[in-house]
C-alpha cells in the first residue's frame, strides 16, 4: 500500500522516527486489531490505535452505554447513554481517523463465534472484565496462533501482558490455570475503579500492539507488568510457558473451545427463571419495614463508603468484611433480611450466617438498586 499526502501529514511524527519510518507506518496501516470490549480498557486502546493508523479495528461489545461508564470509558459521551457501545465507539473512532475501517460485532463473544471472528484479525486485545471471556479469548487465540494483548484493572491496580505461545511465550492459562471461585473476585461494579487507571493500562496495551505491528522493541511476552496507581509503582514478574498447560503445553488436551461458563463455575440461567427460596423481593422488605410486628430485622452489608452514597433510613449496617467478627450482635433465632447493592454480597452473608447456625435468613434480591427502581426513586443508584 502507498500513503497519500493526507496520510503523510497525519502520520508525520511517526514517519520521522527511524524505528517507524514510511515502511513501519505502512505496516501499521495494514494491521488489523480486534478489540474485545469497548469499555474502560477498550476506549483508550481503540482511540490510540485509530490515531496511530491501524487499518482495521473490530469492536466486540453487546452492551449499552450507562451513566456509570462515563467516569472512565472515554470513547463514549453523555449523549451516547443508552446507545450500543459498539456503535458509539465506531462513531468516535471514525471522528478521530476516517481512514480507519471499523467493524462492529454487536454480540457476545462465545464458543460458537469466537474462532470465526478472531480469525479475521492479526492481533487481539483483551479489554474484558470477566473470567469466562478471558479464558475463551485466550484459548481461541492459542488455537489460531494470534497474539493476545491482555490487560485487567481493579480499584487502583492494573496488570498487562502479551500472551503468545506461538512467539515463545506463555498463555493466560499458564498464569492462571484455574479460575477463582464464582464471586470470589469482586467486579469493578462492586469494588470500584479509579477512572484514569484503564487509560494507563489501555495505553500500555495499545503500545504493545503497535510494537507487534512494527516488529520492533521488546514486548511483554513472558512478562506480567503490575501497576499500582496509589504508589505510582510498576513491578514486573517473569512468566514461563507451562509444559503441562492444557492448551499450549507439550501435550495439549484442549483442542477446541469449551463451555467457559461451566469451566468458571457460573450456573447457566434457566429458560424460565424460578424464584430462589433464599431470596425475598424489595416489596417483601418494605412490608417488613412497615409492620414491626412481623419481627423481621433488616441489615445492610455494604461498605461504609457505599452507605454514605445512599442508604435506607433506619436500617443498620454491618459490612460484609466485618460480619465474621460482628455476627454475635445478631439474634440467631430472629428472622433476618440482608441487603447490599445488587444481591451478590447479601447472598454471601446469608451463606456465612447459615454456617453459624442462623436458620431464618433471607437475601433481598436486587439490593438497594432494586429498592431505588421499584420503591423509592429518590435513592441514588451508583
Amino acid at each position: 500500500m502507498e500513503l497519500d499526502n493526507d496520510q503523510i501529514r497525519r502520520y508525520s511524527r511517526h514517519l520521522i522516527l527511524p524505528e517507524v519510518g514510511l515502511a513501519g507506518q505502512k505496516k501499521i496501516c495494514s494491521t488489523s486489531v480486534l478489540c474485545i470490549g469497548a469499555g474502560g480498557l477498550g476506549s483508550p486502546i481503540a482511540m490510540y490505535l485509530a490515531a496511530a493508523g491501524i487499518g482495521k479495528i473490530g469492536i466486540v461489545d453487546f452492551d449499552t452505554v450507562d451513566f456509570s461508564n462515563l467516569q472512565r470509558q472515554i470513547i463514549h459521551a453523555t449523549a451516547d447513554v443508552g446507545r450500543p457501545k459498539a456503535e458509539s465507539a465506531k462513531e468516535t473512532i471514525q471522528g478521530i481517523n476516517p481512514t480507519c475501517e471499523v467493524v462492529i460485532h454487536n454480540i457476545r463473544l462465545s464458543s460458537e463465534n469466537a474462532l470465526e471472528i478472531i480469525a479475521q484479525y492479526d492481533i487481539v486485545v483483551d479489554g474484558t472484565d470477566n473470567f469466562p471471556t478471558r479464558y475463551l479469548t485466550n484459548d481461541a487465540c492459542v488455537l489460531l496462533k494470534k497474539p493476545n494483548v491482555y490487560g485487567s484493572i481493579f480499584r487502583f491496580e492494573g496488570q498487562a501482558s502479551v500472551f503468545a505461545p506461538h512467539l515463545g511465550g506463555p498463555c493466560y492459562r499458564c498464569l492462571y490455570p484455574e479460575p477463582p471461585p464464582p464471586g470470589m473476585v469482586p467486579s469493578c461494579a462492586e469494588g470500584g475503579v479509579l477512572g484514569v487507571l484503564p487509560g494507563i493500562i489501555g495505553c500500555i496495551q495499545a503500545t504493545e500492539i503497535l510494537k507487534l505491528a512494527l516488529g520492533k522493541g521488546t514486548t511483554l511476552t513472558g512478562r506480567l507488568m503490575l501497576f499500582n496507581a496509589l504508589d505510582m509503582k510498576f513491578r514486573e514478574l517473569k512468566l514461563r510457558r507451562d509444559p503441562q498447560c492444557p492448551i499450549c503445553g507439550d501435550q495439549p488436551t484442549i483442542k477446541e473451545l469449551i463451555d467457559y461458563e461451566v469451566f468458571c463455575g457460573i450456573p447457566t440461567e434457566p429458560v424460565t427463571p424460578t424464584s430462589n427460596p433464599d431470596e425475598v423481593t424489595v416489596q417483601d422488605m418494605k412490608r417488613a419495614m412497615d409492620d414491626p410486628k412481623l419481627g423481621i430485622k433488616i441489615i445492610d452489608v455494604r461498605d461504609p463508603d457505599e452507605y454514605e452514597i445512599s442508604h435506607i433510613n433506619g436500617i443498620p449496617q454491618i459490612p460484609l468484611g466485618d460480619l465474621s467478627q460482628r455476627f454475635t450482635e445478631l439474634d440467631p433465632n430472629q428472622q433476618l433480611y440482608i441487603h447490599c447493592k445488587s444481591g451478590v454480597r447479601s447472598m454471601k452473608a446469608l451463606n456465612f450466617l447459615r454456617e453459624q447456625g442462623f436458620k431464618y435468613v433471607k437475601s433481598v434480591k436486587g439490593g438497594i438498586n432494586a429498592w431505588a427502581d421499584e420503591i423509592d426513586h429518590s435513592i441514588p443508584k451508583y
